[in-house]
């Protein structure tokens, strides 16, 4: 992953990761106002400056992390969401408020599945559990507090809050579990179906080789040429030309003849790997058919055009197939230079018409139109 591509994901991510922070806060926005309703009501055993000092505290904590998550600090962390640690920080808060109340325990013990709620799809099994246990225990030592000190009011039904919370933590515990199971079973899916995706492009692209390519030489076929030329003609301009040039093995069908069709096929594979070393990248040659190959060469002109094509013969010459020994190979070429608006039907019957003259004037040479023109 490139380093722009790095800091749009990281951006993503906190933009995500705020957007859960702000929910996180509106929850504590509705929880201090429930507290508020209790104190108007007198349901705290403490005093109301008491509450305000855990109202302070839940206003620094909660500018701790937005400032971990604006500095951009939280992304060195294993954890960049920070769930577990806010998770904790909430049910840490809530049992201090609970332990602060009286008679209103009962109608804040919902708070506990709410706080949870925001780890249930982050966080591992093993420590979702680990934050209900700490609630649970944190709740059940308020009672144990209270019954040491004889001040619990009604031992009945701090007995039933314990019972009630125990079975509702446990049930999120499970459900936990499942949803995260569930979660890996889609995300084992997920990576099997992108597996399965990599090798169908893999294969369409095997495909498309094979429609575009020769077998027997490995150069593009006749009918991708015509494709790859017909668009290069279109990007031409005023002051740009291609070069365009049909090439045919000289006395091919009597090496058929004399030495099989086997040998015949190592001088056309032999002829397409010489061309191809002749060539720039961006040059592009394919097989026309039977003994004749197809060149274009982009942005040139005449002398280097030509040049090209006479490296290319002078190469094939000096071919030496090995383990079978064919003498005289050579090749004629036609050439002509294509420019803008130029047909490209027109442009192959031109280069025809001079690989017509160059194998009538006695093969192994390269002429082209515009000397033609010239004469």
């Amino acid at each position: 992953m490139t380093s722009s591509n790095r800091r749009v994901t990281q951006k993503t991510l906190q933009s995500l990761l705020l957007k859960r922070f702000g929910m996180a806060v509106a929850t504590y926005f509705m929880i201090a106002a429930l507290a508020a309703v209790a104190l108007y009501q007198e349901l705290f055993a403490v005093s109301a400056s008491a509450v305000l000092v855990l109202l302070c505290i839940t206003v620094v904590s909660q500018l701790a992390f937005l400032g971990l998550f604006v500095s951009g600090r939280n992304l060195r962390l294993g954890d960049p969401s920070l769930t577990e640690a806010q998770v904790l920080v909430g049910l840490g808060l809530l049992t201090i408020l609970i332990a602060m109340l009286d008679k209103g325990r009962g109608s804040f013990l919902v708070i506990y599945p709410l706080t949870l709620l925001f780890g249930m799809f982050q966080l591992p099994p093993r420590v979702f559990f680990r934050c209900t246990a700490l609630a649970f225990f944190g709740f059940v030592a308020i009672n144990l507090y209270d019954a040491y000190v004889f001040s619990m009011s009604d031992p009945g039904i701090a007995t039933l809050q314990v019972c009630s919370l125990g079975l509702v933590l446990f049930w999120l515990s499970l459900f936990a579990s499942y949803m995260q199971s569930m979660r890996q079973r889609m995300r084992q899916r997920r990576l099997a179906l992108q597996a399965h995706q990599e090798t169908l492009r893999g294969m369409m692209r095997q495909l498309e080789d094979l429609a575009a390519t020769d077998e027997l030489t490995g150069l593009y076929n006749r009918r991708h040429f015509l494709r790859i030329a017909a668009r290069e003609l279109e990007g031409l301009t005023a002051k740009r030309s291609h070069g365009l040039a049909l090439i045919d093995l000289d006395h091919f069908k009597g090496i058929n003849d004399k030495h099989g069709h086997a040998v015949g096929d190592r001088v056309l594979q032999a002829f397409a790997g010489i061309a191809s070393a002749c060539l720039r990248e961006g040059d592009i040659i394919a097989r026309y058919g039977g003994e004749e190959f197809v060149l274009m060469v982009p942005n040139t002109d005449a002398d280097a055009f030509m040049a090209c094509c006479e490296r290319v013969r002078l190469a094939f010459g000096e071919t030496e197939l090995a383990g079978v020994k064919v003498q005289n190979l050579s090749l004629s070429v036609g050439m002509t230079l294509v420019s803008m608006h130029d047909d490209l039907d027109e442009a192959l019957q031109r280069a025809d018409q001079a690989l017509y003259r160059a194998k009538r004037t006695g093969r192994n040479r390269c002429i082209a139109t515009w000397e033609q023109a010239d004469a």
